[in-house]
């Protein structure tokens, strides 16, 4: 969460840091700024609200001029959103300025020491103290002669104060031809340009201007300049530094003819479901193939247990995961969140392994989580979708997703990744049990059909819009399923809170019996994931429940099911596949109707209120 960008270079530094921060607002929109160094002295500009309604207005009115700044668009942790809370802040001096992303848990205790030495305060938000901690150290080298960049030397002396997370970016206007960034549990990347040189959290944020990018470690300090840049780390004597070539395009991020990027991205689902088969199916063998998990066939034999550990959409494809991995491998699977898992002393058996889904790479409880299991000595493995992410680089092993940069807020693309990656993981850790070459066979030719059916439900998105109107004004929803769907009946309530703030709740189906169908009353709409699965009666008996109690009922239903339309107020039809591929084709109908009630409401897709893209904070 949050946007850092910065510049260094030859170029007009306002005009590439406001660009490069319109492409990561939707990692935070509560208010954004940026500060400028010019040779002359520091000039800043901040403002709550969105980048074209506050900050870019000002920059129209007041340009600020010179060739080195940093950027920062906010979502409040401390303080709330506002103009004096917004950053970048300022040292006691002035003359420092401060991005940061993260927390730090020790800047009440820091900042009585400073008010006691004098020190003023504009805000309240624990950047200004991290800026003031800067300055302090600051005085010590400035004016002194010598190799080491005093800035620089400034931001390590301070950062060894801190406890907490940071992704910050430091300039000075006494170094106006030095940017310092810096990382500890906050994402951070230098972008190597010719005569320019960029730091930003988010490779979006600078794809445009290069590819080629390091990915800081934590504790890495990194001193820029035009020509060159040096990386330091704290808890070590030399920092390991390697330039990595970003996967994607500019063109890649942009939203093109759609009118949302969560539309854009709901679209790209059958060609996401392409590129995450691509080179993984291996029919000579009945198989699937990866060449990351860096395992033997020996220890995958040896597993004997997998836990799971994910948040958000993430872990609602972890338990589907689960059904998958059990029925296919006979491998015991437990679903963990991961921000629960970190903080439990859970017994973990030898031969256990854990498996932890990030979309950004970047998720603080997923990574505390893979953190803990490499602690105890175990195999932490990583299913994620930023290659040069900190989860990928610290996983002992893992699966790129390939599945595109993802800029809406509310997963979709990359929870249909997920789901036909943990079917082809499901299949090699079968195949290598008890699961037979025909099985997994029907299996892989079902996923290979999957695009093409994906295609057909996305052609009924006029049909679902029509639906999602007539509803579109209710106040509660619940969402119903069972076996490999309950998770979809989960996602399916997560995406319409998410995006059009309407209260829904995804359950079991069975449960309903067991409380919540109290509730249910003909204002109260239900929708089940009912297709014809092995669980398709006793599904039907529940919806005939809510049917009794007159509550509106809409379902998602296999194409040529007409029993289900005798029932049902409304229905979305979904392609005949296999069981355990049924949720990669039922989650779709759920992310056009949330999104069109979404856009019926008036609501703002990409950037639903107080939610972030990546949250990399705990």
């Amino acid at each position: 969460m949050c946007g850092i960008v910065g510049y260094i270079g030859k170029q007009s530094a306002s005009p590439i840091i406001v660009e490069g921060l319109r492409r990561l607002e939707y990692r935070g929109y509560d208010s954004a700024g940026i500060a400028v160094t010019n040779g002359h002295g520091m000039e800043i500009c901040k403002k709550k609200g969105r980048i074209d309604e506050g900050l870019g207005r000002l920059l129209l009115a007041h340009p600020l001029h010179g060739s080195v700044g940093i950027g920062h668009t906010r979502w409040a942790t401390h303080g709330p959103p506002s103009d004096e809370n917004s950053h970048p802040h300022l040292d006691q001096s002035g003359k420092i300025a401060v991005v940061h992303n993260g927390v730090m848990e020790n800047y009440d205790r820091v900042k009585d020491r400073l008010l006691k030495a004098g020190h003023t305060f504009k805000s309240s938000t624990d950047t200004e103290v991290l800026a003031h901690l800067i300055g302090e150290h600051y005085k010590k080298y400035h004016g002194k002669n010598g190799d080491t960049n005093p800035l620089a030397l400034a931001v390590c002396d301070a950062l060894r104060e801190v406890i907490g997370t940071y992704g910050i970016a430091v300039v000075c206007a006494d170094q106006p031809d030095t940017l310092v960034g810096a990382r500890r549990g906050s994402p951070l990347i230098i972008g190597i340009g010719d005569g320019e040189n960029f730091l930003a959290s988010d490779s979006n944020a600078i794809v445009a201007h290069t590819r080629q990018v390091v990915y800081l470690n934590d504790y890495d300090v990194a001193t820029i300049t035009r020509e060159r840049f040096d990386v330091q780390n704290l808890g070590t004597d030399t920092a390991k530094v390697q330039i990595s070539k970003l996967e994607f395009a500019a063109e890649d991020a942009e939203r093109g003819e759609y009118a949302h990027f969560m539309l854009k991205e709901i679209h790209e689902q059958p060609r996401t479901v392409e590129n995450a088969l691509r080179g993984r199916v291996e029919n000579e063998g009945a198989t699937a193939r990866f060449g990351g998990l860096n395992m033997t066939p020996a220890e995958l034999r040896s597993i004997e247990r997998i836990i799971i550990a994910a948040s958000g959409t993430s872990w609602h494809a972890a338990l589907v995961g689960e059904y998958l991995i059990e029925e296919l491998a006979h491998v015991p699977v437990e679903i963990e969140f991961a921000h629960e898992f970190c903080y439990r002393n859970a017994p973990i058996e030898r031969d256990t392994v854990l498996l932890v889904i990030s979309q950004s790479g970047e998720t603080a409880d997923t990574l505390a989580a893979l953190r803990e299991a490499r602690r105890r000595g175990h195999r932490a493995l990583a299913i994620c979708n930023v290659v040069g992410s900190t989860i990928a680089r610290e996983s002992d092993g893992g699966i790129y997703m390939h599945a595109g940069p993802e800029i809406g807020v509310a997963s979709t693309k990359a929870f249909v990744s997920t789901l036909a990656i943990l079917t082809l993981l499901g299949v090699h850790l079968g195949r290598m049990r008890m699961l037979s070459a025909s099985r997994a066979l029907e299996i892989m030719r079902a996923l290979e059909a999957l695009p093409k059916q994906l295609e057909s439900i996305l052609a009924q998105s006029d049909a679902i819009k029509k639906i999602a109107l007539k509803y579109a004004k209710a106040d509660d929803f619940f969402f119903l399923s069972r076996g490999y769907n309950f998770p979809i009946a989960l996602e399916g309530a997560l995406k319409l809170k998410e995006i059009s703030y309407i209260h829904a709740e995804g359950y079991s189906a069975a449960e309903m019996k067991h409380g919540p169908i109290a509730l249910i009353d003909p204002k109260t709409p239900t929708v089940f994931v009912v297709p014809q699965d092995s669980m398709y009666d006793k599904t039907m008996a529940n919806l005939a429940m809510i049917r009794a109690r007159k509550g509106p009922i809409i379902a998602i239903a296999t194409e040529g099911d007409d029993q289900v339309a005798k029932v049902a107020d409304d229905v979305f039809y979904i392609p005949k596949t296999l069981e355990a591929l049924n949720p990669i084709l039922a989650v779709v109908p759920l992310q056009l109707f949330a999104y069109h009630i979404a856009v019926a409401r008036g609501c703002d897709v990409d950037k639903p209120r107080n939610l972030a893209k990546s949250v990399t904070v705990q």
